[in-house]
């Protein structure tokens, strides 16, 4: 089946389309192996209790920050003076450039657009370090710091796990690469994806970030529990910096339906990190699929997300283009990241029966340019590759 979706939205933004402007476009109802959210959280029954008070909700003023904050510190284990929160986390990178990022800032790439965006917005210089695909985009700490002074920067950044390939690097590694750069203005980890990380216990350092003069951990509650529309973003860092990010926000920038989920969180703790142990054996079971196919390559990740690279002479706006409009299938192409191209292609991790779905649509695409390379020369008689190139 078609569906009429405007290809030019992907040419908008640096980011994709959301959900609702595919939707409204007559894209139907999309499986979304876009945008990464927790498929597993909140449960039906947490949906069914928001839903209850849902008029409560958008009929009432929220609590101011402080309030919520403080009841997020409990159940996260951490001192209310560390945290500041926002709405969403790119409201505090777009407060962290205007603040604390003064000169320069060293980020590697690809990695999260609003990172390199944001700074380059405010014209401030952004050094990029380039994460190589010949050693699978691994970050090597010791190069990047030698790039880093270098050049001079006076900021750095490191995503852990990393988007869009899902790198992470251990604990021990973050830690030191913080205490090498204690002279910089400010070293920031986003840590948006870090609950789902497998092979390591406790793998955060907002703790390290919270005694230390200029250091800043990210958090997105967004990601890990599947409610990005929520916008639900904090810091943590010593009481000074956590303090004064505080004080710049509104008093009230967070609404009342992201305070209802933070005072549901403490009750529902078994049922977040069965979601994650879920989300674990799905993402092994899909880069088992996924690998299965001719010439895709996957790599390995530790976040709610896989990237792929297709085969030699496949353009990944194809294969969105062609999910999209015959399988409803909505992925996340990386031609516009910078440090990739379109050959590359982010896939949410999802439940089974949805990556069936998505494998399901790959082989008929392959199948498709196959059969259009095959009556251009029909000569042609190997099986369908992803390889195969455009007549």
């Amino acid at each position: 089946m078609r569906h009429g979706v405007d290809s030019g939205l992907f040419q908008q933004t640096a980011h994709s389309p959301s959900y609702f402007e595919l939707s409204r476009t007559g894209a139907g109802e999309l499986v979304d192996f876009c945008i990464p959210c927790n498929p597993y959280f909140p449960t039906p029954e947490m949906f069914e209790e928001l839903s209850k008070n849902l008029e409560a909700v958008l009929k009432f003023y929220p609590s101011d920050s402080s309030k919520i904050a403080q009841q997020l510190s409990t159940v996260l284990g951490l001192n209310p003076a560390t945290i500041a929160m926002s709405n969403g986390s790119t409201e505090l990178i777009t407060w962290m450039d205007h603040m604390w990022i003064h000169e320069s800032v060293a980020i590697p790439i690809p990695t999260f657009g609003r990172w390199t965006d944001q700074p380059m917005e405010s014209n401030k210089r952004v050094d990029m370090f380039l994460l190589q695909e010949s050693n699978n985009f691994e970050l090597d700490v010791d190069e990047y710091i030698k790039f880093i002074r270098a050049r001079g920067s006076k900021v750095a950044v490191i995503c852990n796990p990393n988007n869009p390939d899902g790198g992470y690097l251990p604990r021990r590694e973050i830690v030191r690469f913080m205490d090498e750069l204690a002279d910089l203005d400010l070293v920031v980890i986003d840590e948006s994806f870090i609950d789902f990380v497998e092979v390591e216990r406790n793998p955060s350092v907002a703790a390290e970030a919270s005694i230390r003069p200029n250091v800043v951990v990210l958090k997105s509650l967004g990601k890990n529990f599947g409610l990005h529309g929520i916008r639900f973003g904090y810091l943590v860092a010593n009481p000074g910096l956590a303090g004064k990010m505080r004080q710049t926000l509104p008093k009230w920038n967070l609404n009342s339906l992201a305070e209802t989920v933070v005072f549901m969180l403490a009750e529902h703790e078994a049922e977040y990190a069965e979601s994650l142990r879920l989300l674990s054996r799905d993402r092994y079971r899909m880069g088992m699929e996924l690998s299965r196919l001719p010439d895709l390559t996957v790599y390995s990740s530790q976040a709610n997300f896989l990237l792929v690279k297709l085969g030699g002479g496949v353009d990944g706006r194809e294969l969105r283009d062609h999910l999209l409009s015959r399988h409803q299938v909505f992925i996340r192409e990386c031609g516009n990241k910078l440090g990739m191209n379109s050959r590359f292609a982010r896939l949410v991790v999802r439940p089974e029966q949805d990556v069936d779905r998505l494998v399901e649509g790959i082989r008929d695409f392959t199948q498709a340019r196959w059969t259009t390379e095959h009556a251009s020369h029909p000569s042609h008689s190997s099986e369908p590759s992803l390889l195969m190139h455009s007549a």
